[in-house]
């Protein structure tokens, strides 16, 4: 966004900074605190909490900085207050600190992520997510919580949803009527585990399960129920369509984009006559990749014309897209966007209209343990709220850590039922939250 550039060098000039705090200590995270450190004015990381406390530490010295171990608030906010950067293994102690603006929450862990958010939340601090596994399952009930306090609650920008947001909004600012977001992607198969992308995790310096949910179509899921939850939005079938043109080879030749997209025509033709606002969606095997795009509607004639002078065809559905997505990079404006502006680059609408189901990688035996998002036992999948509900589908976010009970046959949904979780997990209860709050209530006949 170009106007915070000039907020921040403003800031700077002025002596003040944006105080960030970092929940993590992955590639992700470090990246980011090398972004803010060196690239960003006006704008400082104060702190980074990790379960191991070496790899916190690490954030910092990559940096050249050093860093004071801290177990309590108190030692936080000293300090802070004192210029020195906090490192702790306990996020939850960032929330009654004082001196940090915004916790950027960027592990992908669940539970773990859950009590840094909500405690942010709770000590007034704004809550950046570079985490989508936690949004997707709970992000509807934190961003209530945000709201209450006067927080600005966002999704952070440069992964794909982020990068949707920001497309979708100009979408909207020049007249056109967004009815589909989607995203480009090179590969998948809902088989693939942590063994078959050890090489690739190695090369990107990424774990083996994170790699695999890239691939198995779990995170395109995840990213896209975000999508679909910030507009009310929902998908044509479980899973989305997905149109591949790649055959199943990623190192296949691409197909232009603007021709792979209208493989989605028919079934955005038959959801909008349905009444439908909007879905989302993805193709594979398409250039420019990655990217994300939009496809848009206009109804002014001759706003239809000019569209078509600028090159962008003769409609209904028009084509907007970006074609990368910069991760880490993008960051440091989400977080200036939410202090300075209270704008979200991507946060919920209200009631989620999507969820991300698990689903049966292999035949799952009793006893076995749901260990990780990408890993052995489960792949995600998009699907609308009324089917989960109706059916009693767990998210796959609240089935990680939890038993199989019962016998369960490859790529069969999980239910419920099926699953025994562990007890008193914070997450679980901010999702029987989440679904009190928006859940429409039973209507009973009255005689």
């Amino acid at each position: 966004m170009i106007i915070v550039d000039n907020a921040l060098r403003k800031l700077e000039a002025e002596g003040r900074v944006i105080s960030v705090a970092i929940v993590g200590a992955g590639m992700q995270a470090r990246a980011l605190a090398r972004s803010i450190e060196k690239s960003t004015p006006g704008m400082r990381v104060v702190a980074v909490a990790n379960r191991s406390r070496g790899n916190a530490e690490t954030v910092f010295s990559d940096l050249g900085l050093t860093s004071t171990w801290c177990t309590t608030p108190q030692q936080i906010t000293e300090t802070i207050a004192a210029g020195g950067r906090a490192v702790t293994t306990d996020p939850t102690l960032f929330g009654p600190a004082e001196g940090i603006d915004a916790v950027v929450e960027s592990t992908g862990a669940l539970e773990f992520s859950a009590h840094a958010v909500l405690a942010a939340i709770e000590g007034g601090k704004h809550p950046i997510l570079v985490n989508a596994e936690l949004d997707a399952t709970i992000g509807p009930v934190l961003k209530a919580k945000a709201d209450a306090m006067g927080l600005t609650y966002t999704a952070g920008d440069g992964d794909q949803p982020g990068v949707a947001g920001n497309l979708l909004r100009f979408v909207e600012g020049i007249g056109v009527r967004p009815v589909l977001a989607g995203s480009i992607k090179g590969l998948h198969d809902p088989y693939r585990n942590p063994e078959t992308q050890v090489s690739f995790a190695a090369k990107w310096g990424m774990l083996p399960s994170t790699a695999a949910s890239f691939a198995d179509g779990t995170k395109i899921s995840i990213e896209q129920a975000l999508m679909a939850n910030s507009r009310g939005w929902r998908v044509a079938k479980r899973g989305m369509t997905g149109p591949d043109f790649s055959g199943g080879d990623p190192y296949a030749p691409l197909v232009p984009l603007d021709e792979a997209v209208k493989a989605l025509f028919p079934v955005l033709d038959e959801h909008l006559a349905a009444g439908a606002t909007g879905i989302v969606d993805y193709v594979i095997g398409a250039r420019p990749n990655p990217g994300v795009f939009v496809l848009g509607m206009i109804d002014d004639p001759v706003q239809q014309h000019q569209l078509a002078y600028y090159k962008l065809g003769p409609g209904p559905y028009y084509l907007f897209y970006v074609p990368y997505h910069l991760c880490h990079f993008e960051v440091p404006s989400s977080i200036a966007r939410a202090v300075l502006f209270g704008d979200a680059v991507l946060a919920p609408s209200g009631a989620p209209t999507v969820g991300v189901v698990a689903v049966a990688k292999k035949d799952l035996q009793p006893g076995e343990t749901i260990a990780e998002l990408g890993g052995f036992e489960c792949y995600g999948m998009l699907e609308n709220i009324e089917v989960m509900r109706a059916d009693d589908l767990i998210p796959l976010g609240l089935a990680i850590g939890g038993k199989v009970n019962k016998p369960i046959a490859k790529d069969t949904p999980i239910t419920f039922a099926d699953v025994d979780r562990p007890a008193g997990r914070l997450i679980d209860t901010l999702h029987a939250e989440q679904e009190a709050m928006f859940s429409a209530p039973v209507q009973e006949d009255v005689a």
